[in-house]
């Protein structure tokens, strides 16, 4: 059974793959090569298996080049999208900078007013405090006049029945004296009391005429509150919502920085328009409302210097690497790529607490700030702070290079809160509404 197999196969074999020799001629001597049918099939099943190797690998090749020309061009697109949204998170920073200029501004001019303001009550409340005086002093003077006249008046009627029963000269003549002098007396006390019901009309119309003025004092007073309070609105909601989106407390930052600025005294002081210890008027407790609100601004203002909404690079540069593993491993800051000398910024008032080598980062800056927060600036080509100096935001305190652990030029930002890392683009979109 197994010959017949053998003798099918060959034959199939002689058939497809018929006995071939091949001859190798010298000078002297002719020999020859036998190719069996069994060698021809090896040696073309190999040629086959490499035939189709080689196709094989260049396929791979080839998906593998486009795919990474793919990937190369996917990245590029990425890195686009990433420098236009940098460049509009940058143009509206500068956009929201100028209107809070702006909201400053207005803040100065109704602080301004508030002042004009105070003056012009201050000095209404004096002259409506004297005319009260003036009308009461008024009152009583003519009642005390009407109390001589009816005394004068019983003094005539006594006279008059004492001189009719009387017989005496010297007596008739004494009364006579008495009761001229009392006439006149009467007289002048008629005159003065004329006098004065004019000086009351007077004092009447004059009062009249200031209640119209305090009322028109008033409303234009109340237009400005308005102006004030929707200022303070526009002013201190934007700087909430970018504290809030930062993930910070508001209420504890508030506290803390209130404890670095606890003097007491100057412009934002309670208002207190009464001098008799009298309740505050709603007009006060408004005005103090929005001095609260100013005070509370200025916090607001204090905080933002303090925390690090602003952006390390000011000139061009590419994001490069955000916040987050990259290979494998933790990248615990943000990268912008520029040309070798970029200056670098700070991006909130501290104190450098280190400013030297350090490992991987290379060249670095450390920067304490208020409520726990740290900035680190690595692989800096050249430095230009030392430890223990103040700065404040915005102060240049180095030029970007490629330093440490670095595959090209470009600066290494990091922001830790009370130790850890967090992504430094949550301050920066935070700020992108107000700064």
């Amino acid at each position: 059974m197994r010959t017949r197999i053998a003798i099918k196969t060959h034959a199939i074999l002689e058939r497809h793959f018929p006995e071939r020799r091949v001859f190798l001629r010298s000078d002297t001597d002719t020999r020859f090569i036998r190719l069996r049918p069994a060698t021809q099939l090896l040696a073309f099943t190999g040629a086959s298996a490499i035939v189709a190797w080689a196709i094989i690998a260049t396929a791979i090749l080839l998906m593998d080049s486009i795919g990474s020309g793919n990937f190369r061009e996917q990245a590029k697109r990425d890195q686009r999208t990433y420098e236009a949204r940098l460049n509009a998170l940058s143009s509206e920073r500068d956009t929201r900078a100028r209107e809070a200029l702006e909201a400053q501004e207005r803040f100065n001019s109704a602080l301004q007013q508030i002042s004009v303001m105070q003056s012009e009550l201050l000095a209404s409340e004096t002259r409506r405090r004297e005319m009260e005086t003036g009308i009461e002093v008024i009152q009583t003077t003519m009642r005390e006049r009407e109390a001589a006249r009816d005394k004068a008046e019983t003094l005539t009627a006594a006279i008059d029945n004492s001189g009719a029963h009387d017989s005496l000269a010297n007596e008739d003549s004494a009364g006579s004296n008495t009761l001229d002098f009392l006439t006149a007396a009467l007289a002048d006390t008629a005159e003065e009391r004329d006098q004065i019901t004019a000086n009351a009309q007077d004092a009447i119309l004059y009062a009249e005429e200031m209640q119209h003025q305090i009322r028109l004092m008033q409303d234009q007073n109340d237009a400005i509150f308005r102006q004030l309070e929707d200022a303070m609105t526009i002013s201190v909601e934007p700087l909430e919502k970018m504290f809030s989106a930062a993930g910070m407390n508001t209420k504890s930052m508030l506290n803390t920085v209130r404890k670095g600025y606890s003097g007491q005294g100057g412009p934002l002081t309670p208002l207190s328009f009464s001098t008799r210890g009298e309740d505050p008027s709603p007009d006060t407790l408004r005005a103090n409302r929005i001095l609260n609100q100013m005070d509370r601004l200025n916090l607001y203002r204090i905080a933002a210097e303090k925390a690090p909404f602003d952006i390390p690079i000011k000139s061009a540069f590419r994001f490069t690497s955000g916040f987050g593993k990259r290979w494998g491993r933790m990248h615990s800051g943000t990268d912008f790529a520029g040309p070798h000398g970029t200056p670098i910024y700070a991006t909130a008032d501290g104190v450098v607490t280190h400013a030297g080598w350090q490992s991987g980062y290379g060249r670095l800056v450390k920067i304490q700030h208020a409520f726990g927060i740290e900035t680190r600036y690595a692989h800096q080509s050249k430095l230009r702070v030392k430890v223990g100096q103040r700065v404040s935001r915005g102060d240049r305190i180095g030029d970007m290079g490629s330093t440490g652990r670095s595959t090209g030029t470009h600066l290494h930002y990091e922001v830790r809160v009370n130790g850890k890392a967090i992504n430094p683009m949550i301050y920066i979109k935070a700020a992108r509404d107000v700064f």
